[in-house]
């Protein structure tokens, strides 16, 4: 499967475009809630869920008490840009 161009914005990929990359990045789906994908990196694991405007990143005890750290990006970012910041961690 060929994904458009990293360069367009994520509200132009097909939903079964989302999920490839999504699995390409190592993140695995939620059997149970479909939206929900997790991914677990040496440093730092999260779950990445397909919201109805955005994607919302919650990074798992990232933050300097031990809470969780959440983040929102809109689908109007290019997928580039969302890869870079999200996987690149909290």
């Amino acid at each position: 499967m060929s994904l458009p161009a990293a360069t367009i914005p994520l509200y132009s990929h097909p939903l079964p475009d989302v999920e490839a990359w999504l699995r390409q990045q190592g993140c695995q789906q939620d059997t149970d809630a479909l939206h929900r994908w997790h991914v677990i990196r040496p440093l730092w694991e999260a779950d990445v869920i397909l919201d109805i405007d955005s994607v919302v990143v919650r990074y798992i005890n990232a933050g300097a008490d031990g809470k969780d750290v959440q983040r929102v990006f809109k689908y109007s970012l290019s997928r580039q840009d969302l890869e870079e910041a999200i996987f690149s961690g909290p």
